[in-house]
C-alpha cells in the first residue's frame, strides 16, 4: 500500500509552470510533522539519521526530505502504528480532511495546491492545524474535526 506518490500528481492537470518537485510539498509537510510528533517509523532514525537531523535542524525542507529519503513515496513504513491509524483517518480514507485543511491554510488564493512553497514558514502555518486534528482524533471523536 502507498498513501501517496509524488509521481501520481504529474500529468493532466499538473501546472506546466512548476517543477516536478512541487508535487511532493503536501506529503512532505505531513510526513515531517508526523516525524516531529512521534508518529514516524523507526527507519527514519536508523536508515537516514543525517537527513533526519537536517530536517529537524530545518536545513532541508519537508518536500526535499520526502523526495530524498522516501523517493517521493509515502508508505506505512514511514509511520508507527498510531501514525498509520491517524493517516488512514485524516490523510487517506474517503472523506479525509487533510487536503481540505491544506487548501484552506496554505493554498487559498494560489493557482493550485501545487503552488504552495515548500518552506518552513508554510510548515509552521500548517502545524497547529495538524496538532489539533491529531488531538481530536486521539480523543476518539468521529472523524478528525
Amino acid at each position: 500500500m502507498i498513501y501517496d506518490d509524488a509521481t501520481w500528481h504529474h500529468g493532466d492537470g499538473y501546472p506546466a509552470d512548476l517543477p516536478p518537485e512541487a508535487a511532493a510539498t503536501h506529503t512532505g509537510m505531513f510526513l515531517a510533522w508526523a516525524l516531529f510528533t512521534g508518529l514516524g517509523g523507526d527507519h527514519h532514525l536508523v536508515d537516514s539519521p543525517d537527513e533526519f537531523d537536517h530536517l529537524r535542524a530545518r536545513k532541508m525542507s519537508p518536500g526535499t526530505y520526502f523526495l530524498v529519503v522516501c523517493d517521493g513515496k509515502f508508505t506505512p513504513d514511514d509511520l508507527n502504528v498510531e501514525g498509520n491509524a491517524f493517516t488512514r483517518a485524516y490523510f487517506q480514507q474517503e472523506g479525509a480532511t487533510f487536503f481540505a485543511d491544506y487548501r484552506e491554510y496554505l493554498a487559498k488564493g494560489l493557482p493550485s495546491d501545487y503552488h504552495v512553497t515548500d518552506s518552513w514558514s508554510n510548515f509552521d502555518k500548517l502545524t497547529p492545524v495538524l496538532d489539533r486534528r491529531l488531538a481530536n482524533w486521539r480523543r476518539g471523536r468521529t472523524g478528525v474535526d
